[in-house]
């Protein structure tokens, strides 16, 4: 994930470049961060379609599971079974689901220009790219904040020299926070969020230390990486493609 002066830069030139409908929706920033997943019909960018997207924002001391964003998305091919077993969405469950613009339309309203944070975002953030660049004359000119790097760091302070798991269930296991379904955007956004705050509040953060993490508490702000160290490991497999992220 590229350093907060550099994310500074490219912020300003994208806002520059976005369609001027837009320009005053992403140029807004509360200093809230929201914690976003989607779900997708598979690992490799280009052939992606985003079945669900999630959105919770985090302001204050709380994530707000009270007020966030969920939708399905009508899938423009049909799922194979793969996807069926993964996801546990079976086609009628698409009945309900936005057309995919409507659905972005709906997500950057709800995000605006705030910071997002997510697992392995990078795959995310290129997903959404890819449909938000045509609406948007270039792509979201969002901060981001990847928790895997934040939890590096900690494990890293302590195991200089040792392997750093950065599996999803081994983050879960080791930070104490509970363990909701996969594979569900709302769960993984939500379960971000409290990963955020437990390594804040382990004191991996420039904001004071909060107290240990609840399911219903959250830090305010995004943190601060600490000194420069090696990029992570490559995510696990499930997650992603083979560094499809053009």
């Amino acid at each position: 994930m590229p350093g907060k002066l550099w994310q500074s830069w490219r912020r300003l030139w994208r806002l520059r470049h976005l369609k001027e409908a837009y320009r005053p929706l992403l140029s807004e920033d509360d200093g809230a961060l929201v914690s976003i997943d989607c779900e997708t019909s598979s690992l490799k960018v280009k052939e992606a379609e985003i079945l669900s997207i999630a959105a919770v924002r985090i302001e204050g001391n709380r994530l707000r599971t009270s007020d966030a964003f969920y939708t399905l998305i009508k899938p423009q091919r049909a799922l194979d079974h793969e996807n069926i077993r993964v996801h546990g969405l079976r086609p009628r469950d698409f009945d309900a689901g936005l057309p995919l613009e409507e659905a972005l339309e709906k997500f950057l309203r709800f995000t605006g220009g705030r910071t997002l944070l997510g697992y392995y975002l990078q795959y995310d953030i290129a997903v959404l790219n890819k449909h938000l660049k045509p609406i948007l004359g270039a792509a979201l000119p969002n901060h981001e904040v990847e928790v895997s790097g934040h939890y590096y760091d900690w494990r890293f302070a302590d195991y200089p020299d040792g392997y750093i798991d950065l599996s999803w269930e081994t983050i879960i296991k080791n930070l104490h926070i509970p363990a909701l379904p996969r594979h569900d955007a709302m769960n993984d956004a939500i379960t971000v969020g409290m990963m955020y705050l437990a390594l804040q509040a382990r004191g991996h953060s420039e904001s004071p230390a909060l107290a240990p993490v609840s399911s219903s508490s959250v830090s305010d702000k995004p943190p601060e990486t600490g000194s420069a160290l090696p990029p992570p490991p490559p995510p696990p497999p499930s997650r992603l493609g083979q560094g499809d992220f053009e």
